[in-house]
């Protein structure tokens, strides 16, 4: 019996909130998913997580939470980070950072899911390779479970892609995060492999990124320190759908998923 996993793109700030309490539960009733993780790393004011926001997700249905760059930005959720064993942090992070890159997790149907988080380097921070680390990683949950889903936070559509690539066969799903703009590149790679470049946001759409536009534009326009805020309007939840054969590990098909909130 395959098993379906629901990735929900970049939650940004209340309206990416919102937009899981509103639509959330329907998504998963309506394609049967047994499994919801999501990127939060923004979820809590548009830059960060916290305890109470992360706990919010986790009671909306989210059953575990990876991120990328800006998990660090609330400085008070370090600890949180550190025993949380549903939230994940990027693996290639160095020794010593809090919490942890990846685990395992057991479905309602008693299907273990290993979930993996990774962050580019191109444009980004100077981290240890993801693709080293992705090798030492996967090959560790590969010894629980055969069905490894990987979020990539990266910038560079073509880190993205090598790296879908360099493990088709070996993983169900490379699924891209970071940029917020759904890509239409989805597809399931020649060895099993199901990937996405990018599956979105989910948060307010009339917007840049899910900032209120405006103060990007006078970011752009003027170059001076401007304080961002997250929009509002026309709010939408980006999300995939996997599904995977739960003996091989291989994707079976992947599916966008852009539902309008409002």
């Amino acid at each position: 019996m395959p098993v379906k996993l629901l990735f929900i793109g970049d939650i940004v700030g209340k309206a990416g909130r919102q937009a899981l309490s509103r639509e959330l539960h329907r998504v998963v009733d309506r394609h049967l998913v047994d499994f919801v993780i999501a990127n939060g790393e923004n979820a809590a004011g548009g830059f960060g997580l916290t305890e109470e926001v992360a706990r919010d997700l986790f009671k909306l249905g989210v059953d575990a939470i990876t991120s990328g760059n800006h998990i660090w930005d609330k400085k008070d959720a370090f600890e949180f980070i550190r025993r949380e064993e549903r939230l994940i942090r990027p693996a290639n992070y160095p020794e010593g950072a809090p919490g942890h890159g990846s685990a395992v997790f057991t479905t309602a149907g008693g299907i273990k899911i290993a979930v993996l988080n990774l962050e580019g380097r191109v444009f980004m921070n100077n981290l240890e390779c993801p693709f080293r680390t992705a090798d030492r990683e996967v090959a560790r949950l590969k010894k629980e479970t055969p069905v490894v889903f990987i979020d990539f936070h990266a910038e560079a559509t073509s880190e993205k892609a090598s790296l879908g690539w360099y493990l088709d066969g070996q993983v169900s799903a490379v699924v891209g995060t970071h940029t917020h703009v759904q890509t239409a590149d989805e597809r399931v790679l020649p060895g099993g492999t199901a990937y996405i470049t990018d599956a979105g946001m989910t948060g307010a759409f009339d917007s840049v990124i899910g900032i209120r536009k405006e103060e990007a534009i006078a970011k752009f326009l003027t170059l001076l320190p401007v304080k961002f805020e997250v929009a509002k309007g026309n709010i939408r939840l980006n999300a995939v759908i996997v599904e995977v054969d739960e003996v091989t590990g291989r994707a079976l098909g992947i599916e966008r998923i852009n539902v309008c909130c409002e």
